[in-house]
This record gives structure tokens, C-alpha cells and sequence, in this order.
């Protein structure tokens, strides 16, 4: 395994890789049941918001995987309840500490290669190819537009607009004033279109 950052939980530095395992069940077998029931109920979640906050595609299962092995170390501080917002604020984290590292190490992100599309003619396209062409080439301008948003305003924004959450439940799952979400909320989308409107007149001109 190697080693390549560490996140700050807690005060407590966390080494984390980008190949950790998954399976880091907690070794009480309570613990581990609890443990896996949250990891089963969540892991979804967890695995589009470290994509959305910025994380490559090559690396995102990796990220989520280190979520939960935070949380499994982490168990007896996890309160009934909160579980959903403690997985969020360390996905938060992950994805800074994985960005900061694949930065530092000059990788190109999968998110870059995205924003390019797949080949315009994909040999032996099915029926659905189209379709697919086009569901792919959308994902890569919400990653890239996206990208332009601030972490804690990217982070109330997904919440609500990708993850269909409100602003009541965004605000007591991020710990934040209500009125900060709602304002965190309406810069995301004044960004989100500021942002959309740059790539769409940059793309214009680049088929010119």
C-alpha cells in the first residue's frame, strides 16, 4: 500500500491511501455490525459527493473507500443519527487532501480528460449510443463547471441541487447557520451559471 496523504480528523493525523481496502470492519463484532450497516446505507452517497467535491473518476472509489475507513476508526464518535453528516464532512476532506496530493504530483485528472468528451464517433455504437454520447458529454460540463465553485459553497449546492436535499437539512448536516445555507445556496447558483456561461462561450469559440 501507498501511502500518498493524510487527513486531519479530530486533531489526529489519518494516513490514507489511494489503494486502502474497504473491508475495515472495527474489531468488535457490535462494532462491526454497526459498521457495515452504516458503510451498506451510505456508501452510495459518500461515493457521488467525493466525485461532485472535485475528486477524479480514476480515484473516486478509492476516496470513498477512505471515508469509511475514517469512520471505522472512528465509530464510538459517530452519534446515532449523525452518521450522514459525518460521512459528509469526511468526504469534504478526503476530497481536498486527494486533490491537493494529485495536484502536487502533477497527475492530470479524469475530470480534465472528461471535459474533452469521448470520441465523436465511438466504434460499433449500440442504439443507445447517442444518448449515452450525450449523458457523458453533460456530465463532463456539470464537472467542469462544478470545479469552479468554492468547497463550501460547491458542497451546499450539490446537496440541494444533485442530492434533492433542503436547505434545513443541508444547514443540520454541514452544521451551519441556516441562513449561511441559503446564502451559500444562492452564490452557488449565481457561480454555477457565471460558470456555465464561460465553458459554454469557450466551447463556441473553440469550433470556430
Amino acid at each position: 500500500m501507498t501511502t500518498v496523504g493524510t487527513t486531519q480528523e479530530g486533531g489526529e493525523g489519518v494516513e490514507w491511501s489511494l489503494a486502502s481496502p474497504l473491508e475495515v470492519d472495527p474489531p468488535s463484532s457490535e462494532a462491526a455490525a454497526r459498521f457495515r450497516a452504516i458503510r451498506d446505507e451510505h456508501f452510495e452517497f459518500v461515493w457521488r459527493s467525493v466525485r461532485r467535491l472535485g475528486v477524479p473518476d480514476a480515484d473516486v472509489d478509492d476516496a470513498a473507500q477512505q471515508v469509511f475507513i475514517v469512520a471505522s476508526r472512528r465509530l464510538d464518535e459517530i452519534a446515532a443519527g449523525s452518521e450522514r453528516s459525518f460521512l459528509f464532512g469526511t468526504a469534504m476532506r478526503v476530497a481536498m487532501q486527494v486533490r491537493r496530493t494529485l495536484r502536487r504530483r502533477s497527475e492530470v485528472s479524469l475530470s480534465d480528460d472528461a471535459a474533452e468528451g469521448p470520441p465523436l464517433d465511438p466504434p460499433d455504437a449500440g442504439p443507445d449510443a447517442e444518448e449515452l454520447l450525450a449523458q457523458r458529454r453533460a456530465r463532463a460540463l456539470l464537472d467542469e463547471v462544478l470545479e469552479t465553485l468554492p468547497l463550501d459553497v460547491r458542497a451546499v449546492f450539490v446537496l440541494f441541487e444533485l442530492e434533492e436535499m433542503r436547505v434545513p437539512e443541508i444547514a443540520s448536516l454541514l452544521g451551519i447557520p441556516l441562513g449561511t445555507a441559503a446564502s451559500r445556496l444562492r452564490r452557488g447558483r449565481e457561480l454555477f451559471q457565471e460558470g456555465l456561461a464561460r465553458v459554454q462561450a469557450r466551447k463556441k469559440r473553440s469550433i470556430r
